[in-house]
């Protein structure tokens, strides 16, 4: 049900825009706000264990400020110590509370897909993101 609702949110927001706005939306010249729609957490040496975003205490909204190099939710600000375009993505990555992140941000849609790791488990995290 929840990936399904997912994609048709996407689908809306893909077919109501014109796709040259959709390009340069996504690229890092545009803040962005994205929402977390789908959650995985891992232990190790355990099967990882499927929820929602909020049952792990992840924000649901976070902001992009790519002129800051900041990654914001309502709790926290993190900033953005690496940003790399590649083959239509934008992988960005930093630190905070003793975990390593990345966002994978698909530069055409607007999808993401983060982790969060330390050396006992992983998050994994899946959303999407409009300009702000």
């Amino acid at each position: 049900m929840l990936k399904t609702l997912r994609a048709a949110a996407l689908a809306i927001a893909v077919c109501s825009s014109p796709s040259w706005v959709l390009g340069a939306d996504f690229d890092g010249s545009k803040p962005l706000l994205c929402a977390t729609v789908d959650a995985h957490f891992c232990d190790i040496g355990e099967v990882c264990f499927r929820t929602l975003p909020a049952i792990l205490g992840a924000p649901q909204f976070v902001r992009i400020d790519f002129a800051k190099k900041t990654v914001t939710s309502s709790q926290r600000s993190t900033p953005i110590r690496y940003m790399e375009p590649s083959d239509g993505q934008l992988i960005m990555q930093g630190t905070e509370l003793g975990y390593g992140w990345s966002i994978a941000l698909d530069t055409k849609t607007g999808t993401m897909s983060t982790t969060l790791v330390n050396r006992e488990d992983v998050f994994v995290l899946f959303g999407a993101c409009t300009p702000s």
